[in-house]
């Protein structure tokens, strides 16, 4: 006959489910949630024998339908958050099917493996921690399923699971230190990840505008000596050379194009920057930077792409040099008519000023500052909150409105540059960063978002030029905040991002440390790859050899295993049940009085010894012996916790030594 699944049993499979669910339901819809309360009620109504299991019918059709349901919710059945989903709703529905230990089994190994599932859209310190929990849990269900006291001891249970997660604890270090950390053999692209990405590979008026009211990390960066001022840090991601007559954008084609060689003269400044989750591929980087990490490569743009897309944290090490030079030898002929490519029409005054200045300006170095002095001395205005645009949108920004934001600015100055003969593209990225002076690195945020101009100048190459410092140096020397102090828009759209309220200063110093801590988790942990993970064995083991690695990591199970053996298994450990540890807790407090458990004395024959002994404890001794025989003798009905009880008074009132009355040891001569 088949075992059925204790009642306790199946209340810890319950409470196991719901805390493994609980971290992917804000992601899924709410008719999940209530399809768990469905299944959980149908499961405690069959095993309160009301409801019977579902027929064979009946799990064909709802197989079925969970099927159709995933692909109605997530338009497919391939893909991350269509898979995820499926092995949930299974996970729910094996509770249907369960009818014996073994059953419950397959849940619980099924749960271990959402735990880990949950790690594919989120790795930070909150739910690592909560999955610690998830798995905590999940092994009490496993205590709770086994003939054992703790089976019918919820909190037994729970202090034996913690007990095993805690012994499991340092082989987990040894693995995660010493396994090799193998590159991944596919990539999976969190599905959404792309709408924080921030950045995009086109730009129109107002894009980055609306970006800066996002307060979301972009990245951090930790630089080799003093961090440089902010207002030298540019952070390049892409550079945009086609224009449609109002949008600016990508062109894929650069990423054919043979790199061409990188002047690396002046001072190396090297930095490591931990990107966050963005689901594309480019990266951030200074102007003139090459990266010595396996899984990055330079465009050239340069610009820095990673081998896949970003869908966690990824960190990677690069270097740039002071007076690197891009190009200084010359364009090709096609590179030369991509980088001045305009619309046939539009923008016709603008155009004219081009020519304008054409004619004034024989040098192009010069004719780029006149443009800068424009910006400069005209009343410009910077703002996140631009008026609208029409057709000719250069023209009405440089000769009407005049207020706007970055792209405004870099859209104008490259396309009248263009215009005048000038090859010239947008660069965007990042400017700055806010410095955390715990861990002495930069945050930069998505609100740090920047466009600005990049020329090609005979003898000197591509240079950058910011027309936004001409209108709002503030944003550049002192970020955005400062910028927007007067006008009030800073996080306007974000009024809960701490971001925002900087000035308090203990407030701020509690985000500055939360972050750091979460900055060295993901470079400590998160992105401990086999670089890193080398680089340690040569500095702790003064080798890099697998075989002795090897050698060295089976010594350290083994003698980890030994310890914990020698631990948990030594005799003084194994003493059974609740009710015989204290009555060997009581054993050897009377030894010394010469009062201890003979062999083959039972409970009430020593009772009535120590009794007689000690007639001033008689009801304290009455109290302890009823209530261990009914705990030992009595199918364990007692309370564990009042037996301790008694047993605390009774310690608490015997003689310490021994006295005139008690029994002597006598020893043989």
């Amino acid at each position: 006959m088949t075992a059925l699944i204790p009642r306790n049993s199946l209340a810890w499979l319950l409470i196991a489910q719901l805390v493994v669910l609980v971290p992917h339901l804000p992601r899924l819809p709410w008719w999940i949630a209530v399809l768990w309360l469905g299944c959980a009620l149908w499961r405690v109504q069959i095993q309160r024998m009301r409801w019977g299991y579902p027929g064979r019918l009946l799990r064909a059709g709802g197989l079925l339908l969970t099927g159709l349901a995933v692909y109605l919710s997530q338009g497919t059945l391939i893909g991350l958050d269509a898979t995820v989903m499926l092995l949930l709703l299974l996970f729910m529905l094996k509770l249907l099917e369960m009818r014996s230990p073994r059953d419950a089994l397959v849940v619980i190994y099924l749960g271990f493996f959402i735990v880990a599932t949950a790690f594919l859209f989120d790795q930070g310190i909150p739910l690592a921690l909560y999955q610690g929990f998830c798995a905590l849990i999940l092994v009490a269900a496993l205590v709770g399923l086994q003939q054992s006291p703790a089976r019918n001891d919820p909190a037994a249970a729970l202090r034996r699971a913690g007990a095993m997660v805690l012994q499991s604890l340092p082989l987990m270090l040894v693995l995660f230190l010493f396994f090799p950390r193998l590159a991944p053999l596919w990539s999976v692209n969190v599905p959404g990840s792309s709408a924080r990405t921030g950045l995009s590979e086109s730009m129109a008026p107002a894009d980055i505008a609306n970006l800066a009211q996002s307060p979301e990390l972009a990245f951090r960066v930790e630089f080799d000596g003093q961090v440089p001022p902010a207002s030298t840090l540019y952070w390049r991601a892409l550079t945009l050379s086609r224009f449609d007559g109002r949008t600016w954008s990508y062109d894929q084609r650069l990423e054919q194009r043979t790199v061409p060689p990188l002047s690396t003269a002046g001072a190396a400044l090297v930095y490591q920057v931990v990107a966050e989750p963005s689901g594309r591929n480019w990266l951030y980087s200074l102007s003139g930077s090459v990266s010595s990490t396996p899984q990055v490569n330079r465009l050239a743009d340069d610009t820095l792409r990673a081998l896949r897309p970003l869908s966690g944290t990824f960190a990677y090490t690069a270097t740039a040099h002071s007076d690197a030079l891009l190009q200084p030898e010359g364009l090709s002929v096609s590179e030369r008519r991509r980088e001045l490519q305009l619309p046939p029409s539009g923008d016709p005054r603008a155009r004219a000023w081009a020519r304008q200045l054409r004619a004034e300006y024989g040098s192009d170095a010069q004719l780029i500052q006149a443009v800068l002095a424009h910006f400069s001395e005209q009343p410009f205005y910077y703002t996140l909150q631009p008026s609208p645009l029409g057709q000719h949108a250069n023209d009405e920004f440089l000769f009407d409105s005049r207020r706007g934001f970055c792209e405004h600015y870099a859209g104008a100055m490259a396309f009248v540059l263009r215009a005048a003969g000038i090859p010239a593209r947008i660069v965007t990225g990042y400017q700055g960063g806010e410095l955390n002076p715990r861990g002495g690195y930069l945050l930069v945020h998505q609100f740090d978002a920047h466009a600005w101009v990049e020329a090609w100048l005979p003898g000197t190459g591509w240079t950058a030029f910011d027309p936004t410092f001409q209108v709002a140096p503030t944003r550049i020397e002192r970020g955005l905040e400062e910028a927007m102090r007067e006008e009030g828009s800073f996080l306007a759209e974000a009024p809960l991002s701490g971001a925002r309220y900087r000035g308090v200063s203990w407030l701020n110093s509690l985000r500055l440390s939360w972050d750091d801590l979460n900055y060295q988790w993901q470079r400590r942990v998160l992105n401990f790859r086999s670089e890193e993970q080398l680089a340690l064995f040569r500095r702790w083991l003064g080798t890099a050899d697998w075989q002795r690695i090897g050698v060295i990591v089976l010594a350290l199970v083994f003698t980890l295993m030994a310890v914990q053996a020698f631990f948990w298994l030594r005799p003084a450990r194994r003493t059974g049940t609740p009710a015989q540890r204290a009555w060997q807790q009581l054993d050897r407090r009377l030894r010394p009085l010469g009062l201890g458990a003979q062999a083959g004395e039972g409970p009430r024959d020593w009772q009535l010894r120590i009794g007689c002994a000690l007639p001033s404890q008689t009801d304290l001794l009455a109290a302890f012996f009823d209530c261990f025989v009914a705990q030992q003798y009595a199918g364990g009905n007692a309370d564990a916790a009042l037996l301790r009880a008694h047993l605390k008074r009774l310690l608490r009132n015997l003689p310490r030594r021994r006295s005139a009355g008690l029994p002597v040891k006598r020893r043989l001569l």
